[in-house]
């Protein structure tokens, strides 16, 4: 039996299903008469996303903020939120007052009003979060245009590292693995930013399974190639990553669960961009620009090397 990929998973679901052809896009979007609304889904797994050193209170904020961070990208306030939850058969109280926590803080921080949900019994904790919000209109992952340039939201390719320590791979308590153990259980959204900021914006998409699949996805729906010239990290990984022998690419660009979003804009709105982003204490960077083409290349020399999309896939081999 061969492994399917996610996206042939999806294409025979939404051919039974009868659906359109599939566009992936951080949201869906339907009308109930002639109001446009807003949804996304997301589960996070014990086996696979939850670290055993990983606090549950951490874990349940951030099944919300996996759907806030979607959200954020297309610049729409999520306004209501339905949650499933999968349990153990023996699981202990103080463990469901961390779940029940990490979802409270989570709605307080973002303002969400939870409706309700559904529990369920099983062998390990699964979380499901679907969001609902109402908008005019959202900013599609294509769009970028040629002459725009590219910016993200903030730092990337901490959460590898901090993932590596949580999971025992890695060991280290100073400041350092501090900041990168806390890139992974308390990411925030830079939700304000996209709401109040969207209509400048040609394209934008959540980057939460790695800057390289958010580049190469942006860049083949646009139709665009994109230049990058600036890598989006700290001084401190790049010394790190030098110290260690770690690919600094492989961190930056591959390593997924920053929930930061990547955006295009035309360049007369970069000063208006840089001058919100300031007010709104969001540290924006520019790393790129568009150009005709096609792909996705990291400038080095001045030579363009191929940056490919080897972020995170589900059911890949």
């Amino acid at each position: 039996m061969t492994t399917l990929s996610e996206a042939t998973i999806i294409k025979i679901l939404q051919k039974k299903l009868g659906s359109k052809k599939f566009v992936s896009e951080d949201v869906e979007v339907f009308q109930i008469g002639k109001t446009k609304i807003i949804t996304k889904v997301d589960t996070i797994v014990q086996s696979t996303d939850i670290p055993p050193k990983m606090k549950m209170m951490d874990a349940a904020r951030k099944s919300v903020i996996a759907c806030v961070s979607d959200f954020a990208a297309k610049g729409v306030k999520p306004q209501f939120g339905i949650i499933s939850l999968n349990l153990p058969k023996i699981i202990s109280r103080a463990k469901i007052n961390q779940i029940s926590n990490g979802f409270k803080k989570a709605s307080k921080e973002f303002n969400i009003k939870i409706l309700g949900g559904d529990t369920n019994e099983g062998k390990e904790i699964v979380i499901s979060v679907c969001l609902f919000g109402t908008t005019s209109n959202i900013i599609k992952r294509k769009g970028a245009k040629n002459g725009d340039i590219i910016f993200v939201t903030g730092l990337f390719g901490y959460t590898k590292l901090g993932l590596d320590v949580l999971l025992g791979k890695k060991k280290g308590s100073n400041k350092f693995f501090k900041k990168a153990i806390n890139s992974f259980v308390n990411p925030t959204p830079k939700l304000d930013f996209g709401i109040k900021n969207k209509k400048y914006f040609t394209s934008s998409m959540d980057s939460s399974d790695g800057l390289s699949t958010t580049l190469n996805e942006m860049a083949n729906q646009s139709k665009c190639k994109f230049i990058i010239n600036n890598i989006p990290t700290g001084q401190d990984l790049i010394e790190f990553s030098k110290l260690h022998k770690r690919n600094l690419n492989e961190l930056v660009f591959h390593g997924g669960e920053e929930y930061e979003f990547v955006f295009t804009v035309s360049k007369k709105y970069k000063s208006i961009i840089n001058h919100n982003a300031l007010l709104l204490k969001t540290p924006i960077i520019e790393i790129g620009h568009v150009v005709r083409g096609k792909g996705v290349f990291l400038e080095k020399h001045k030579k363009l090397l191929s940056l490919k999309d080897l972020g995170w896939h589900h059911f890949k081999k």
